[in-house]
């Protein structure tokens, strides 16, 4: 697992010196991270070593069916990513992806909360880069605006670090490794703000309601690539903590603020599907759509029940490509026409049919269509919201109908009516833009149908957890 996180790390350092081919080095680097990737969730063993003692810090890695699932995901979309950068990308742009990829997959394998933290940390660093240094006109400013963000949300996040350090020393000796965090006896009131200090910080990170506003900005100013880097793996580490963390660690206190966190999921749904109705550039329709969906993966978490909880996770995944899919193909969308605005497009069905194809099934499954991944994973968390009360799953199904008007709404205004007169003729998808494609939309209509081996991955981490919130109502 270790050389999981190294292969990446190490691919970073090289492209960011290598004078000659750097991409294609950087490409090398991610495609050995995907294969090392896929070997090491049948072969390598949990990892445990004394790091720093007198602290309690492990070097500590493991990988559960949750931790298999979050790292396929990374590993499989930075190299999509790449091929889709490759024409508007320096070698800097790589090796910054190639060292995020490397700090969120140490995320998802960390088995001690302190490394988890610095890792959590880290990855703002290639993000605010990759953010600042590539993308629109206003990227500087956006590039900032996130990384505010993201800093006060790791201030907070530190400060249940030191609170884990104070409970597990007064219990005997300081721990951080989460298996040890999970058996402490932590009394209430210390709970419930070790709760609020973390939530604050994945909350963040996801986004949710009302710390969301960096999302926008972000996205419309990054370019496309990044953007799926951004929203499709980074923000997966705000949802991951909340299960691992929020739900493993403090399951009492989750439990005592699932009423206002169900509340704010709520708004996050209803509000970002709104305002995503409502904008004109694309970009930021299509990150403000992962609001919502972020809404919706947090309600089935903190629902807590297993056809929640399991639907949460299967939404991380499926909403990972499903996203990564409209991003991509808005960038060549973008590409074409020279600008992000919806109204300056039209008409361009007739001239360029596979893109308004493959656009037409990424939006319908990010609209949860029957059929498509996302659908199975949105209805099993639909489910668990009636379960939870009523008039929590009448709000939640609002996302449906939403979803179904941001996603045809603009599809109408680009590719249907009157073709706009343009200087030059718009072209079609190449055969490397299909390349680039064609493995999410396939993952896509497979999961849809054959959701099985997702909801067998994500099952046993559900299961403790749901028996560990029950127990403690």
């Amino acid at each position: 697992m270790t050389l999981l996180v190294l292969v990446p790390f190490a691919g970073a350092l090289i492209t960011a010196v290598m004078p000659a081919r750097p991409k294609l080095w950087a490409f090398g680097f991610a495609i050995a991270t995907l294969v090392v990737g896929l070997v090491t969730m049948f072969t390598a063993p949990d990892t445990d070593l004394v790091w720093m003692e007198p602290l309690g810090v492990h070097w500590a890695l493991e990988m559960d069916g949750f931790g298999k699932l979050m790292v396929l995901l990374t590993v499989a979309l930075v190299p999509i990513t790449m091929v889709a950068a490759v024409k508007d990308h320096d070698k800097r742009w790589y090796a910054w992806a190639l060292a995020l990829e490397a700090f969120a997959l140490l995320t998802f394998l960390a088995a001690d909360l302190f490394v988890f933290y610095i890792a959590f940390e880290a990855t703002l660093i290639p993000a605010y880069f990759m953010i600042g240094q590539h993308g629109g006109p206003h990227r500087a400013k956006a590039a900032l605006k996130f990384l505010m963000f993201q800093l006060g949300g790791g201030l907070v996040l530190l400060g249940a670090l030191i609170g884990f350090f104070v409970v597990s020393s007064d219990a005997g000796s300081p721990s951080y490794l989460i298996s040890d965090l999970a058996q402490l006896d932590i009394g209430t009131t210390a709970q419930r703000w070790i709760f609020v200090a973390m939530f604050i910080a994945f909350a963040v990170k996801a986004p949710l309601f009302p710390v969301h506003t960096w999302l926008a900005d972000t996205t419309e100013q990054a370019t496309t690539p990044t953007s799926v880097l951004l929203v499709c793996v980074l923000d997966k580490i705000g949802t991951f903590g909340m299960i691992r963390l929020c739900l493993g660690l403090v399951p009492e206190a989750s439990a005592w603020a699932t009423p206002v966190v169900v509340v704010l999921a709520l708004i996050s749904i209803v509000y970002g599907a709104v305002l995503a109705i409502g904008q004109d550039d694309l970009l930021r329709l299509i990150g403000l759509t992962s609001l919502s969906h972020f809404g919706l993966i947090t309600l089935g978490i903190f629902a807590a029940t297993r056809e929640g909880l399991v639907g949460a996770i299967l939404y991380m995944v499926n909403h990972g490509v499903a996203t990564a899919a409209m991003f991509l193909i808005a960038g060549f969308l973008i590409t074409r026409k020279g600008t992000a605005s919806i109204s300056s497009m039209r008409g361009l069905e007739k001239a360029t049919p596979v893109l308004a194809g493959t656009f037409l099934v990424a939006g319908l499954a990010t609209a949860g269509l029957p059929g498509l991944s996302q659908f199975v994973s949105e209805i099993m968390v639909l489910i668990s919201a009636f379960d939870y009360h009523w008039l929590v799953g009448v709000v939640a199904v609002t996302a449906i109908v939403l979803a179904a008007i941001y996603v045809l709404w603009a599809y109408q205004r680009i590719f249907t009516g009157p073709a706009q007169l343009s200087r030059r003729p718009v072209h079609d998808l190449d055969r490397r833009e299909v390349g680039v494609l064609v493995p999410l939309l396939v993952a896509l209509l497979f999961f849809g149908f054959v959701p099985g081996p997702l909801i067998s991955a994500a099952q046993p981490v559900v299961a403790p957890l749901v028996d560990v919130i029950q127990a403690g109502e």
